[in-house]
């Protein structure tokens, strides 16, 4: 078994060289891993960025990155959980570049936790960035173009346990889902405006800003190809030329979508049910004593 084939290598692109000239695009969490991977394929096609992130290392990496392309780049400190921090983001980005044509909400908190286990805290935190900071830059990004009178296009970044639930992750997933329901009401209400909105689930693509309990998932597997059908993980340029498309004159019909790029992952099933392994057990943690 050869599995799925392995891509272009990172550089290509099956859009025309030019296609983002002139567009101002907006990325939250581009410093790193796959949200950079996003960014810097905008910046192949022509794009001028606007990275937006609450770490000065995580926007320094970025600029770096994308100069790196010859891209023009704005880095603006921001903390998507405020609305006025949203504002004067978007504010920055129109005085430099105009108004940015296309929005990419990357930015988002996550940790595995059982649900008994979870403080008021975390729960506040995950929800407050993942769904409610997409949604602040999304009405930013919306708002701007009603006003304008302008065609946009939002890339939401979703997971595919918006859809199926994930143990250890009950924040995150409700945060999710919450996200892909949110695309798929802006894009009905906006899209008599020009308003495209679309959602972009990653499969496993490993990079450097990968969460501790993937990165000891992949330590603990020694063949991870083999528990994935496509027989390969992701490269994170392939999550990228997906945005590319979903947000390029070519895609623009499709609206209210929920793209999957994970060589048909998360829909894998077995023809008989492996034992279940309680959230806590694959944790390492003890059994719940309420203290």
């Amino acid at each position: 078994m050869a599995g799925l084939p392995p891509p272009p290598p990172v550089g290509a692109s099956a859009l025309p060289a030019g296609t983002f000239d002139g567009t101002a695009v907006f990325v939250t969490g581009a410093g790193t891993g796959l949200g950079k991977a996003i960014a810097a394929e905008f910046a192949r096609l022509g794009a001028s960025l606007v990275i937006a992130s609450r770490k000065p290392e995580h926007l320094d990496a970025g600029r770096s990155a994308m100069e790196e392309l010859g891209a023009e780049v704005l880095t603006v400190e921001c903390d998507i959980r405020e609305a006025e921090a949203v504002a004067a983001a978007f504010d920055a980005a129109e005085e430099r570049f105009g108004l940015p044509g296309v929005l990419v909400n990357n930015a988002a908190a996550n940790f595995p936790v059982p649900a008994e286990d979870m403080s008021p805290n975390a729960w506040r935190t995950v929800v407050d960035i993942t769904l409610n900071g997409t949604f602040l830059c999304c009405r930013e990004f919306g708002r701007r173009h009603l006003a304008a009178g302008s065609a946009g296009s939002i890339i939401n970044i979703g997971a595919t346990y918006a859809w199926t639930g994930g143990p250890g992750f009950a924040h995150s997933s409700a945060a999710k889902a919450g996200v892909k329901n949110l695309t798929e009401t802006l894009a009905v209400e906006w899209g008599p405006s020009g308003i495209q909105v679309n959602c972009l689930v990653p499969g496993l693509m490993p990079h450097e800003d990968m969460t501790d309990d993937i990165q000891g998932n992949l330590r603990r597997t020694h063949d991870k190809d083999a528990c994935q059908p496509a027989l390969r993980v992701g490269e994170r340029q392939e999550l990228g030329w997906a945005a590319t498309f979903l947000a390029s004159p070519y895609g623009r019909f499709i609206s209210g979508h929920t793209l999957v790029v994970d060589g048909a992952n998360w829909q894998r099933r077995t023809l008989t049910q492996p034992p279940v392994v309680t959230v806590r057990d694959q944790m390492g943690r003890p059994p719940f004593t309420g203290e």
